[in-house]
């Protein structure tokens, strides 16, 4: 075989092989995109978030993530968090408040990664990429489920039960989901159905949630909630409006939108803030 042959197939395993990954510039910005194809860690200009104190209805949930998050940023143990439960309550507002809130206690001390849903088998890759870096890290994955026939949740688990390498110390996983086990109900209901051992059928899928060390639910707010997350906002950004006006626009726009959560509330406060001709800061 000549050198020119060799030389050939050389370059045509190279193309063929996996590129490799680029080292992260991790203080570049304080929360990023993971972008599997490239490798690559996106910089966030600016995150779009809304202050802690303004997420009404959730204080113990708010306690509890803020506390793990900061003794993760102090260098201490924390668990990995699954937000879960109701749309709407601010699960992934309440990760991106807490991620402020301990970078102003400890400034820059943690960066803020986002993985999306589709690209959670690739989890494992972006560990090995952060491994061995001196900033501190959260991957967040908003609104994460699995359906029939989806094999990623094997990632995931191999992430959570730490596999042969562990989860670097310098990362947590956060995820939020709107089922409470990741997985449809009807899924690991007809797997029970048909398994000869129905409980060991669908346990590794069920107890995916439950490698979770930090599990916190979320639920619909009563109306007197509503009015405190709405108050809070017309608060924050010196709307002219009375209590008594604010309440009952509030609760005409829950009605026409079938539910109140902090989604609504939000919404709502944009709404009427237009009406009022007041310019809120993005």
């Amino acid at each position: 075989m000549d050198d020119t042959l060799l030389r050939r197939i050389a370059e045509a395993l190279e193309r063929l092989a996996p590129p490799v990954p680029v080292p992260p510039d991790l203080g570049a910005a304080e929360a990023f995109v993971w972008h599997p194809e490239r490798l690559t860690l996106a910089p966030v200009p600016k995150v779009a978030r809304v202050e802690l104190t303004l997420l009404q209805g959730i204080d113990q949930q708010k306690g509890i993530l803020l506390e793990n998050t900061q003794r993760f940023a102090a260098g201490l143990p924390a668990n990995n968090a699954m937000l879960w439960g109701a749309r709407g309550m601010g699960k992934s507002s309440l990760v991106k408040a807490v991620h402020a809130q301990v970078n102003k206690e400890r400034p820059d001390s943690l960066a803020l990664i986002e993985i999306h849903r589709e690209d959670i088998r690739t989890l494992p890759v972006l560990l090995n990429v952060l491994r061995g870096q001196a900033r501190r890290c959260i991957i967040l994955c908003d609104d994460l489920s699995f359906e029939r026939e989806d094999a990623d949740y094997k990632a995931l688990k191999s992430v959570l039960d730490g596999g042969i390498e562990g989860r670097p110390s310098n990362v947590l996983f956060y995820a939020t989901s709107n089922r409470r086990h990741l997985m449809p109900r009807d899924m690991t209901e007809n797997e029970r159905a048909v398994a000869i051992h129905p409980g060991e059928a669908v346990e590794e899928k069920v107890s995916l949630s439950d490698r979770f060390g930090l599990w916190l639910g979320f639920h619909n707010s009563g109306q007197d909630i509503f009015f405190a997350m709405v108050e809070g906002y017309a608060a924050a950004y010196n709307l002219p409006v009375t209590t008594q006006a604010l309440h009952a626009a509030a609760v005409e726009w829950s009605v026409t939108r079938g539910g109140r959560s902090g989604r609504v509330a939000w919404q709502f406060i944009q709404d009427i803030a237009g009406r009022l001709g007041v310019r809120l800061e993005s």
